[in-house]
């Protein structure tokens, strides 16, 4: 076992990647890119222990990928991300690399550890090939270094150099600004980072993202109040009564974003929305819906379709329909016609037969994000 612990970095926001899914979970036949990457890696070597460092509203549903790996919320910047991966580090060395880094080859990482006494940082980089220019002027390309990742470092010196406010955008520059040694190694041109969109053609090697459909199902039920207003799929409904609950007691759209997590394995809703919380006392659950569909997209995932009944004896629900459709739809972002909406009575049976509150299930599909044919 090596005395190194192998960080990757994947609490990133992808603003510039400019597609609607973020790059760590693009799918490599099932599984996320991020995850990818630290299984190549981490086959490369026996490392003590592998950190991955997540952005904050993904941290839980990362857990549900690997028993073997430590997870860690990220931070704002790539130094802030490192500081909170560090205090999972015990070991005498630690490598870190970006999860953007897809095609890095063992013989880097060999490299590296190989050489791993010889100064307080261990950097690949790759030369440049192309005359460089400099403020209108022409400088020396043999002088130039383009630094690659993963880097690996002395613990301690690199704990003591991120004491520093200066915020830098490699573990050598930091540590080198701390007067610690640097030793270079040749990188490899297949290391390149994807960062925008046009980059992904650098990882056309790669399996595409499984074609499997994953359905969840849904189910919320709301006792009526006197004298609130009524929500149902965002739409206000015209009865002088409402649902009983923490937040606007929107029973259908608890009941859809249930069905949502669950095809894409992510629990349910109390989980991201507690009804303990005061921060979602009385909220229009149309919000919490928005932040469900970006978090959906966000992890790698389409929607197929949604399929969804209510049960209630009162209010009549019929002329509701169309508007509950075209509100949802422009919300997920698909068409009105992927939607279906049913509205139907339990024959005056049990507590919704007597008025006292409605019921709604649900059922969503989604599918992963094709990126290997997406040419938006």
């Amino acid at each position: 076992m090596q005395d190194i612990t192998l960080i990757i970095l994947a609490a990133g926001s992808s603003t510039r990647f400019n597609k609607p899914i973020k790059k760590q979970w693009i799918r490599v036949d099932e599984e996320p890119l991020w995850l990818y990457v630290t299984n190549k890696i981490a086959s490369y070597s026996s490392f003590h222990k592998i950190v991955v460092a997540s952005h904050k509203d993904e941290l839980e549903y990362m857990k549900n990928f690997s028993n073997n790996i430590n997870f860690i919320e990220g931070g704002r910047t790539r130094q802030e991300s490192i500081k909170n991966s560090l205090s999972q580090v015990d070991t005498k060395y630690v490598m870190i690399s970006d999860m953007a880094r897809v095609n890095i080859p063992k013989s880097i990482v060999k490299e590296l550890i190989e050489n791993k006494t010889k100064a307080h940082c261990i950097v690949p980089f790759i030369n440049v090939s192309d005359t460089v220019v400099y403020k209108d002027k022409t400088i020396n390309k043999d002088e130039i270094k383009l630094i690659q990742t993963p880097q690996l470092s002395l613990t301690s010196k690199l704990k003591e150099s991120l004491k520093s406010n200066v915020i830098f955008t490699d573990d050598s520059s930091l540590i080198k600004s701390n007067n610690g040694t640097i030793k270079y190694i040749k990188g490899d041109i297949k290391s390149h980072k994807l960062t925008f969109q046009n980059d992904i053609k650098s990882i056309d090697n790669l399996k595409s993202s499984s074609k499997n459909i994953y359905t969840g199902i849904g189910l919320d039920t709301h006792a009526f109040e006197e004298n609130i207003p009524m929500f149902l799929g965002g739409i206000k409904i015209d009865v002088p009564y409402g649902f009983k609950a923490h937040s606007d007691g929107d029973v259908l759209i608890h009941s859809l974003i249930d069905s949502l997590l669950g095809a894409c394995g992510a629990g349910d809703i109390g989980e991201f929305f507690p009804d303990t919380s005061i921060k979602y006392k009385n909220i229009s659950s149309t919000l919490l819906l928005e932040k469900i569909i970006n978090f959906i997209y966000n992890i790698g995932y389409e929607i197929n379709n949604i399929d969804i009944t209510l049960i209630a004896q009162k209010p009549k629900l019929q002329k509701y329909k169309k508007s509950i459709k075209t509100n949802l739809a422009k919300i997920i972002n698909i068409k009105p016609i992927f939607i279906n909406i049913k509205a139907t009575t339990s024959e005056e049976l049990g507590f919704i037969g007597r008025s006292e509150g409605i019921s709604v299930h649900s059922i969503s599909s989604l599918r992963f994000y094709d990126w290997k044919n997406d040419e938006s």
